[in-house]
């Protein structure tokens, strides 16, 4: 018994996408052929890299230079993708203040799209989701490891903060172990790392083993803004989803994955990456050239991992190691 899940990186709804919303909508920001790729899944989520709201005001911090909200019916692009669940652990969360976050809840939940890693309390923005599909139950869990300034408190709203510098923290530890024994799989959505890095961190590489460890069947990571390689079962980034970023010419942060994963009761057994094009507030599926140099990262990527990377019908292929 097993569900296909599509997983997207950092999608970003502020700024410039905010501003071709203002103009344009919510309706075509993704082109048709990658909604069809997402609705391949039976369960869609992605790391929701922005608020969503009309209120607040900029975050003041030193040394804080970006600042993303989208407006409400930015929710609508999410729903024509099919997104079942996003992770709101992320820098950007609380970009515009407490109240923006909790708009940010209220217009996911009013949608029917569920939200991990964000909330009023440090309670709430821990609290797992469960998602049902195909006779699976899948629980989802997201934290961040940066910054500190925003991290949830008792009674102070924020995101779910969990300090990777020395391995993975006790909490979500055991949160994960805790799930795995109820539940047939548990994915992990962390936000890890510095931007625009080309292949994991040491301390990442450290904590992905530690949650596989605790029994996570699927780590899906974000924040470099590029696609770095697998080692199963985890997804050490997924790169960006939609964004107005500057492109840097050697990381290609325009050029992107959208990830399908087989995942059952053991864990994934297959994952599909299908390469994407990232144009300025639209995202569409990767041309022969643009693929072929997906291909080539991504495939390297892997190797370094010992993943071997084949392609299927211009998708990049991962299978389970045997």
């Amino acid at each position: 018994m097993t569900v296909t899940v599509a997983l997207a990186g950092d999608t970003m709804l502020g700024r410039g996408v905010a501003e071709e919303i203002a103009v344009s909508g919510p309706h075509g920001l993704f082109a048709g052929d990658v909604r069809d790729a997402f609705h391949e899944a039976d369960l869609a989520l992605l790391n929701l890299e922005c608020c969503v709201s009309d209120r607040g005001r900029p975050w003041d911090a030193p040394g804080k230079p970006f600042h993303f909200r989208a407006p409400p019916d930015a929710v609508e692009a999410l729903l024509d993708l099919g997104v079942d669940c996003v992770t709101l652990a992320n820098n950007h969360a609380l970009d515009f203040g407490p109240d923006a976050l909790a708009d940010t809840v209220e217009h996911l939940r009013a949608a029917g799209v569920r939200s991990v890693g964000a909330g009023r309390g440090v309670r709430e923005a821990r609290e797992p989701a469960v998602l049902e599909a195909g006779g699976l139950r899948v629980a989802v869990v997201g934290f961040t490891d940066h910054p500190a300034d925003f991290a949830a408190g008792p009674d102070r709203p924020g995101v779910a903060l969990a300090d990777l510098g020395h391995g993975v923290p006790a909490w979500p530890a055991e949160e994960i172990r805790a799930l795995a024994r109820d539940h047939d799989a548990v994915l992990v959505m962390p936000h890890w790392g510095p931007n625009m890095t080309g292949e994991p961190l040491r301390y990442v590489r450290r904590a992905a083993q530690d949650l596989v460890d605790a029994g996570a069947s699927l780590v899906a990571g974000s924040s470099a803004h590029v696609f770095h390689g697998v080692a199963w079962p985890v997804l050490f980034d997924m790169g960006d989803f939609i964004d107005d970023y500057v492109v840097s010419d050697l990381l290609r942060n325009d050029l992107g994955l959208l990830f399908l994963v087989t995942l059952g009761r053991g864990g994934p057994s297959r994952v599909e990456a299908v390469p994407l094009r990232l144009d300025f507030a639209r995202t569409r599926l990767a041309g022969p050239a643009d693929r072929a140099w997906i291909f080539d990262r991504f495939a390297a990527a892997c190797a370094e991992f010992g993943t071997a990377v084949t392609v299927e019908n211009d998708r990049l292929v991962v299978a389970a190691p045997a």
